[in-house]
């Protein structure tokens, strides 16, 4: 009776530790990598910088910050009170992200974007694998989702680790897609920023020449919003 008791009470402990996430972590299993990224995004969206116009930041794990410090990552350079929705390995594609639909248009609509005075988007490295259908297919829900918000679309930049010719075609789709609606578009293109050792992601002086290349162009727009009319 005895050995029956102690042989149930092993067999709960490990359904128990299988059960639970928070033993497996401590048993050095791997976290799950989209969850580690949701987390990443919620750090990086908690981050608020700057005072003004508010601008909302949509992007992928450039945004994020990724290999970085959040105080690190571009969007900090931007004027105005920069808040981010950014979420590694996302793009304007449904099929960009292995973690489900993520894709832009979807955060966009999810968001309460009431008050908002400019929208960035910025990617496209993580659709140079998608099809030009898909690019243009997410980027009209996107449209949909933002309305009639004022919104800037920052291109791609040549990232060694990818083949150029696959971003130069994202870059171009997307700068066609923005003239045909009007919307200003900046392209990454000849941006000579600095990586990380991985040759994807800038380093904290790659991020800095990034971001005061939009800071540029969002500060125009802004200027452009607030002057008055003839």
């Amino acid at each position: 009776m005895t050995r029956h008791r102690l042989l149930l009470g092993l067999l709960a402990l490990v359904l128990a530790t299988v059960a639970s996430p928070t033993l497996l972590a401590r048993a050095g299993a791997r976290p799950d990598p989209c969850a580690t990224k949701g987390e990443r995004a919620g750090e990086r969206g908690a981050l608020v910088t700057g005072s003004g116009a508010r601008v909302l930041v949509i992007g992928d794990s450039y945004s994020v910050g990724a290999g970085v410090r959040p105080d690190q990552s571009w969007p900090v350079r931007l004027p105005g009170r920069v808040r981010v929705d950014g979420f590694s390995g996302s793009g304007f594609s449904v099929g960009a992200s292995p973690c489900g639909d993520v894709s832009y248009a979807t955060r966009a609509a999810h968001r309460r974007l009431a008050g908002v005075d400019l929208v960035v988007i910025e990617g496209g490295l993580n659709d140079a694998d998608q099809s030009p259908a898909d690019l243009s297919a997410g980027y009209a829900r996107l449209v949909e989702a933002l309305g009639d918000r004022p919104v800037l679309v920052v291109g791609p930049p040549p990232a060694p680790l990818l083949p150029y010719d696959a971003v130069a075609a994202v870059d171009a789709r997307l700068a066609a897609l923005a003239a045909s609606r009007g919307t200003p578009y900046l392209s990454m293109l000849d941006a000579e920023l600095t990586y990380q050792p991985d040759r994807l992601h800038p380093d904290p002086a790659g991020h800095r020449v990034f971001g005061d290349r939009v800071a540029e162009r969002v500060e125009t727009l802004l200027t452009q919003r607030t002057r008055p009319r003839p």
